[in-house]
């Protein structure tokens, strides 16, 4: 059962301008229910352009966008149940923060949503405890954070409003390892615990081979390759045609195999690439 569907879907930047340009052209997609779907292509293919008609912070010029069967564009009150229903963090989201405090930033979609205030204050600190942010820190000013609390403080705002898609643009950029690694197991965890479905635009191939179930490759505005993991990097050279690339790792074992070693060639993540090891060295009495 899809959640979102787009049908048609074209957007002009400028339009009716002498520099009208076509920023995503005649795009048709499923997004099922509870699927993590990432979306890759190099800068300016139209990633960021995409996500935003997903929860109608861009209207379309053609086409129509659905969610959970109905346009979202069909009257103003079904716009905002979709907005808050959709949540949207936006890549490098700290620099949004601008509350007095941790706990008024996280709380600031759900007050939007109207809730009374003991279910806005359950949220706030469900959510900051879901992302790993101690009390004490709700009544800080989320300026006084480091790099890696202020990310994660932005997505927890996002999270409050308890929304049913969760779409994140290049959630890992500029963290260094330990703050990438966080955010990746709060993306697997929110989705294992909710069940909700989570659409991933990133540049890190290692970050979408561990994550998605699918993965959606754009070009020039419109989508080239729609499919499985496994079958989207196995078409490398497809992707470097188009100045992308597979994970390290299955680098890796790309050369391993062309040296003699008798490895798969289906390893795109770290965890996939030592179980592939120990089995051949297992295979070959190597200790």
């Amino acid at each position: 059962m899809s959640v979102i569907s787009i049908t048609g879907l074209t957007h002009f930047y400028n339009k009716g301008t002498p520099f009208e340009s076509v920023a995503i052209h005649d795009i048709n997609l499923e997004i099922q229910k509870g699927e993590l779907l990432a979306i890759i292509g190099h800068t300016g293919s139209g990633k960021s352009t995409l996500i935003q008609h997903f929860n109608g912070l861009l209207k379309p010029d053609k086409g129509v966008v659905k969610f959970n069967g109905s346009d979202i564009w069909e009257n103003k009150k079904h716009i905002r149940e979709v907005r808050f229903n959709v949540g949207l963090c936006f890549q490098y989201p700290e620099y949004q923060l601008f509350e007095e405090t941790v706990y008024k930033d996280i709380a600031f979609g759900p007050q939007n949503m109207k809730l009374d205030e003991s279910e806005i204050d359950r949220r706030v600190r469900k959510a900051a405890e879901f992302v790993g942010l101690k009390d004490e820190l709700l009544e800080k000013s989320p300026f006084d954070l480091s790099g890696g609390e202020k990310r994660r403080a932005a997505i927890a705002g996002v999270l409050a409003m308890e929304p049913s898609v969760l779409i994140m643009d290049e959630p890992t950029a500029g963290l260094d390892p330990r703050g990438r690694e966080k955010i990746i197991q709060l993306i697997k965890k929110y989705r294992e615990e909710t069940g909700s479905t989570v659409v991933l635009v990133s540049h890190s191939m290692e970050d979408v081979a561990r994550l998605a179930d699918r993965i959606l490759v754009m070009e020039n505005g419109s989508p080239v390759m729609l499919s499985s993991v496994k079958s989207v990097f196995s078409q490398r050279s497809r992707l470097v045609s188009m100045g992308l690339n597979v994970p390290q790792i299955a680098q890796v074992f790309s050369g391993l195999r062309s040296r003699g070693l008798p490895v798969s060639a289906d390893i795109f993540t770290v965890e996939e690439g030592v179980k592939e090891l120990l089995r051949v060295s297992q295979g070959r009495g190597i200790q």
